[in-house]
């Protein structure tokens, strides 16, 4: 029970999202429990066929073909996971305030499509900058995908992009819990976004790092844990969150997902790209405190689990310390199925654990035939879902490149 007043608790009321393989919670958490992925094989320029996570959904439900055109996919598919949540939560935006509500999504990297879309384009006539399109700059300035909601729903709040690699899916989560708990917005409409498909320049970087997948099944491409991964499943995605104060939740009548808890954000301030197990134990380890929990107070750990050889290795290990004593803990992973969502990486993998507070599984790990020695760890639920478990709190973990690291800790919600 938390000790924290009303107006302090922070739920999640609403859940809007679009994934390589579902475009609602519900056919999402489903899924999941049937193991069934969804990674295809495209054709990218320069580099070939990739295996990659590409999301079908109806582009035009709430904004026009027109609108789609001048704005980013990364605005598309916000737009879309923001309506979806909105409407979830069921929040009549014509009888509310609409400067009382934030905007936040968190992304990997923004603009990149869009320059190097044009930069080709004008390749094709030799180079020549007036056939450039005047969109470009609102295209890629941090904030598109975020603005795009607002224009989409005529929010008058403020609006912006927390930019924090792979971590961004959780950080923004934190940023609205954080804005709604000083009082500068009444909803959040929050989490991560992605369009990283559509970036030749992500696909190359990963190549030229040695860390990206391939498999002759893209399905099998991407391998959390397996001795025979090699690397990360670029995918596109978004899931946004409606937040809430429980005191407005409850003067409404609002159906409540979860509360969120615990969290934090830390900094391993020692690469680029190779993970800091240290710093991700401190991660956890402070979320857990700032929820008033013990390690063996979590029933799910979702790992972030990218499929590359060094970054499971180092993830696990820490988990292992955390929770080295705690017998009723199950470690599951999400990539498998979707591939890395990048920016709505841990939004999506949140989402996809919340069921489990109404249905009791533990959806397994998928792709793991055979498990590294060094991935090993009690209670990893693999290929079939774990069934009969009284699910009361999930720590979702989602770390990122610069080293950023995230965690977010929610908790059935009982009064």
């Amino acid at each position: 029970m938390s000790q924290l007043p009303d107006s302090q608790r922070i739920v999640i009321t609403g859940v809007g999202l679009v994934a390589p393989n579902a475009n609602n919670l519900t056919d999402f958490r489903q899924a999941l429990l049937d193991g069934r992925n969804h990674i295809q094989e495209i054709e990218h320029r320069y580099i070939g066929k990739v295996p990659a996570g590409i999301c079908n959904f109806e582009e035009t439900k709430y904004r026009k073909r027109k609108e789609n055109k001048r704005g980013t996919r990364a605005g598309c598919l916000a737009v879309y996971a923001a309506n979806e949540a909105i409407n979830d939560a069921n929040i009549d935006l014509n009888n509310c305030d609409k400067s009382r509500i934030g905007v936040y999504t968190g992304l990997t990297e923004h603009g990149n499509v869009e320059t190097e879309n044009e930069v080709y384009n004008i390749s094709q006539f030799d180079y020549n900058v007036d056939y450039w399109t005047h969109h470009h700059n609102p295209r890629t300035v941090l904030n598109s995908p975020a603005g795009e909601i607002t224009l989409n729903l005529g929010i008058t709040g403020p609006h912006y992009s927390i930019g924090a690699a792979c971590a961004a899916g959780n950080t923004a989560l934190i940023h609205g819990l954080q804005m709604l708990r000083l009082g500068e917005v009444d909803v959040a409409l929050t989490g991560g976004v992605s369009e990283s498909t559509s970036s030749f320049g992500i696909f190359a970087g990963f190549k030229a790092q040695q860390a990206l997948a391939k498999h002759p099944d893209p399905n099998k491409a991407s391998r959390p844990f397996d001795t025979q991964r090699n690397g990360i499943v670029v995918s596109e995605g978004a899931c946004l969150y409606t937040l809430e104060r429980l005191e407005d939740a409850k003067k409404r009548g609002a159906k409540i997902y979860c509360e969120i808890t615990g969290y934090h954000t830390n900094s391993d301030a020692t690469d680029f790209v190779l993970p800091n197990t240290t710093r991700q134990i401190e991660c956890m380890q402070a979320a857990l405190k700032k929820a008033g929990l013990n390690a063996e107070d979590i029933d799910i750990v979702n790992c972030h689990a990218t499929g590359t050889p060094q970054g499971d290795v180092q993830e696990m290990r820490g988990i292992r310390e955390v929770f080295k004593n705690c017998k009723n803990t199950y470690i599951n992973a999400t990539k498998g199925y979707i591939g890395h969502c990048m920016g709505a990486a841990g939004s999506l993998e949140l989402a996809g654990n919340l069921g489990s507070f109404e249905d009791s599984c533990v959806h397994p790990t998928i792709n793991l035939n055979n498990i590294d020695p060094e991935c090993d760890c009690p209670n990893l639920v693999v290929n079939k879902p774990k069934e009969g478990v009284n699910v009361k709190t999930i720590l979702n973990n989602s770390f990122g490149m610069v080293g950023i690291n995230s965690v977010i800790i929610v908790t059935k919600f009982e009064q």
